[in-house]
């Protein structure tokens, strides 16, 4: 595969690079490098992957239609797996305007480019947060999302809508991944795993929101990699038993699909402190709040879709994966 990994000095971006390019497939890895956090990192992550034989970076922005178009018309990608957004709940309440132009104007760039260049299938990050308001647990993608609480949701809502219409459309097979709540090494600082660490670390208080009730489907880095990596493989093929009548979300008579990837788990947020606690040797001073706005308190996925399709179930234990992101982060900051 030729694979175009939008986002590829990011978190998920940059791990997902390295298992395509150590699987031989070669990969061009866009990514503007923007200071929402910090560059350095990213460039750390870059550094990672660009010295492996078959990887290209680009430095473009995706709402740059004309740079889109070319590094479309040039590359001829196969594959693509778009993975670059403006992140973060709470940042789309202070500052919406980058939303609609990373997140909407963005994708449909990213659109546009394979319905015109014939790339084969057209992968995109989703998010847990297009729940929004629904409360029937395990979330699952054969239930209406109609009821977003934060622009960011909003936005990722209408990427699996604009998805759908240029699978209708032009027979462009997509399909939608909708993360729950991501953490592991090279991580991204503005989430809470990092924050925590950091805080502990320096002795200082750590802010736990919903009085440390909140509970999330923690999901370890590697089963995201692996779940995008078999998704990726597995072109989005047509429902033939979609009713009109009974529309089902998760799928379409176009070739389309939306798929959980979660843990099929869930955790307290004061569980998480606890063992990041033990990882640490550490106790944390907590200072409790109220919930913020556009959080939830709850997310669970369902992942029997995932299961049957690609025949993988996310199960590594947050005792591994908050082990693993200690052991990094002290290697890496050197603490």
């Amino acid at each position: 595969m030729k694979i175009l990994v939008t986002g590829a000095a990011g978190f998920i971006g940059s791990h997902l690079s390295k298992r395509f390019l150590s699987e031989g497939h070669e990969v061009v890895g866009l990514d503007c490098l923007n200071d929402y956090y910090s560059v350095e990192l990213k460039m750390a992550r870059l550094a990672r992957i660009e010295s492996e034989p078959g990887f290209t970076h680009v430095n473009i922005e995706l709402q740059d239609d004309a740079a889109m178009d070319k590094m479309f018309a040039e590359h001829k990608f196969t594959h693509v797996v778009n993975l670059a957004a403006q992140a973060g709940v709470r940042y789309s309440i202070e500052n919406p305007r980058s939303y609609i132009q990373s997140n909407s104007v963005g994708f449909l760039n990213i659109l546009e480019g394979c319905r015109h260049h014939g790339v084969q299938h057209c992968v995109f990050a989703s998010s847990s947060s297009v729940y929004g308001l629904n409360t029937d647990m395990p979330f699952s993608v054969h239930d209406n999302v109609d009821h977003p609480i934060s622009l960011y949701a909003a936005t990722k809502k209408s990427n699996e809508l604009m998805a759908h219409s240029y699978s209708y459309l032009y027979n462009l097979p997509c399909t939608g991944l909708r993360f729950f709540t991501v953490y592991g090494p090279w991580g991204r600082p503005d989430m809470a795993l990092f924050l925590f660490t950091k805080a502990i670390l320096e002795g200082k208080p750590i802010n736990v929101f919903n009085h440390g009730k909140m509970r999330r489907d923690f999901t370890y880095i590697d089963d995201i990699v692996e779940g995008v990596v078999r998704v990726t493989k597995r072109t989005a093929r047509a429902n033939p038993e979609w009713d009109g009548a009974n529309p089902d979300p998760s799928s379409s008579p176009s070739p389309y699909k939306i798929y959980n990837i979660g843990n099929n788990n869930v955790e307290e947020l004061g569980r998480y402190i606890e063992v990041l606690e033990d990882k640490l040797g550490m106790k944390a001073e907590k200072n409790y709040m109220d919930m913020q706005p556009g959080d939830v308190p709850a997310t669970y996925a369902n992942v029997d879709d995932l299961v049957e399709d690609v025949d993988f179930k996310p199960n590594t234990s947050i005792e591994e994966g908050i082990g693993n992101f200690v052991d990094w982060y002290r290697d890496y900051y050197k603490v």
